[in-house]
């Protein structure tokens, strides 16, 4: 089956990590890799040379009709909020 050309577009997405629990700093970021159960969640920093990286997803909530996701890893819980994602993926175009 000859499907063709595909036309591959790459979303960028800024968000907000938070660890839940006490006195955990907040990531904020670009999304590089998406969290989805058994991969990483991994966040660019806006400097583009240093990433944060989770353990494995054991699981994903999201909050509905919220762009908020809470993920609980192989050993934290994080809140992950998505910020600019129509800014973002308009300057993309």
């Amino acid at each position: 089956m000859d499907v063709g050309p595909v036309d591959a577009t790459l979303q960028v997405v800024q968000v907000v990590l938070r660890k839940l629990g006490h006195g955990a700093r907040a990531v904020v970021g670009r999304l590089v890799r998406a969290p989805r159960r058994g991969s990483v969640v991994v966040i660019e920093f806006p400097d583009g040379l240093h990433e944060y990286v989770t353990t494995p997803v054991r699981r994903v909530l999201r909050l509905a009709g919220r762009d908020v996701f809470y993920i609980e890893t192989a050993n934290s819980r994080y809140r992950l909020e998505v910020r600019e994602r129509e800014r973002a993926v308009a300057e993309a175009r």
